[in-house]
């Protein structure tokens, strides 16, 4: 993989893989084969029943500093069409295991709307982001307008569409976009953190808590209700289940093994 890194187990951990970004000399611009080849390593990631936490990063400079403009300011809408990159975006929603950005430096336009792909963002104290595609003509193709809606509302993310301009991470955690902010030079760490408390939870409801949550963002409150409670009634076929209620009523602490 010429485009993306990864470390497995990271730092020793069986449990936890670190994904990093790899194109520094374009502040990990966002090119189709960088695209594929993450999606092919998530997906491989996602099949290993070892591995229950994903941990993505770029570099102390950039996450991802938006889409690869070179491969785009002469695209035609086929040239677009054919390309079939939004295609490779769409599968990262087929990822079970919980994925967790950790953003340091920039992260802008596609690098903004790659993070919000993920379950949640840890930003180090310098990140940045934004959806600066107006500023060259178009607009965000790949989430922009609906996942950051959906994260700070209307109104921010409106005028954060349209002007293009940069926030920082404090504000980002402010307005809902980031789940926690931590000093930068640490990110990787308290990251690995919180991918070890989760890597800790029973495999399969994490799973089923994961799609319950994604599926509150497509259904009314009565279907998502009803779509919870089955996820709930599943988790009881699990050997996992059983395994963290007698912990519980044992005091003592749960040995879950996926199952």
């Amino acid at each position: 993989m010429e485009n993306i890194f990864l470390e497995y187990p990271y730092k020793n951990h069986h449990h936890i893989a670190l994904v990093s970004l790899n194109r520094p000399k374009v502040l990990n611009a966002l090119s189709t084969d960088l695209m594929n080849e993450l999606v092919d390593c998530f997906l491989d990631l996602d099949k290993n029943p070892e591995v229950r936490v994903i941990i993505l990063t770029g570099s102390d400079r950039a996450f991802a500093a938006g889409a690869d403009i070179a491969q785009m300011v002469a695209a035609t809408p086929i040239d677009q069409i054919n390309d079939q990159r939004f295609r490779t975006w769409e599968m990262l929603k087929l990822i079970t295991k919980p994925i967790i950005a950790a953003v340091n430096g920039f992260a802008l336009g596609g690098g903004c709307e790659l993070a919000m792909s993920c379950d949640f963002i840890i930003a180090g104290d310098e990140a940045k982001f934004s959806q600066p595609e107006i500023k060259i003509g178009t607009i965000p193709g790949a989430g922009g307008t609906q996942r950051l809606t959906r994260a700070i509302g209307k109104s921010k993310a409106m005028m954060m569409v349209l002007t293009g301009e940069m926030i920082d991470a404090k504000t980002a955690y402010e307005w809902g976009l980031v789940a926690k902010v931590v000093p930068s030079a640490t990110l990787l760490q308290e990251t690995f953190e919180v991918a070890k408390i989760i890597s800790e939870r029973a495999p399969v409801a994490v799973r089923l808590a994961k799609e319950a949550v994604n599926k509150s963002f497509e259904m009314t409150l009565k279907d998502g209700m009803d779509f919870e409670r089955r996820n709930f009634y599943l988790t009881f076929s699990s050997l996992d289940q059983k395994e963290g209620m007698n912990a519980f009523l044992e005091k003592r602490n749960p040995k879950y093994q996926g199952n």
